[in-house]
């Protein structure tokens, strides 16, 4: 039977930019930057964390026509694909602080929660991400 979940998928428009803003500010990590002729596989995780990884994917990467590609891409660019990540943290307004003085730009500041403690952003491609502190 299924154990785990070891790598999920968002769309990205530049994973060059996608780098930037995933490494770069959110301070995840590079699991693998691969050429595979077709597609670059490239993929991120939480440092610490290389058993769950993030796939940022071009939209064409191999698995789609032309013609479905340029329709993906314009989705993304409209943050309409439904792609989000959510991170936890231990100190959510900390969090939000310090990705706030690094250039983040939110949707949401922190708010209290029935769970804990949230708040939200998109990355440079539409992807919601939301960022919670979980009570108790």
């Amino acid at each position: 039977m299924l154990k785990s979940i070891t790598c999920s998928q968002i769309f990205v428009l530049d994973q060059d930019e996608a780098l930037d803003f995933y490494v770069g500010k959110l301070g995840l990590e590079v699991h693998t930057d691969a050429d595979l002729g077709f597609m670059r596989w490239l993929t991120v995780n939480v440092p610490g964390h290389p058993e769950r990884q993030i796939l940022l994917e071009r939209p064409g990467s191999g698995n789609m026509d032309g013609a479905t590609a340029e329709q993906v891409r314009e989705l993304v660019a409209k943050g309409a694909t439904g792609g989000w990540l959510i991170f936890e943290t231990d100190d959510c307004r900390a969090t939000y602080e310090a990705l706030k003085a690094k250039g983040v730009e939110f949707t949401q500041e922190p708010t209290e929660q029935s769970y804990g403690i949230d708040c939200g952003l998109r990355d440079p491609f539409g992807n919601g991400i939301r960022i919670g502190q979980l009570a108790g």
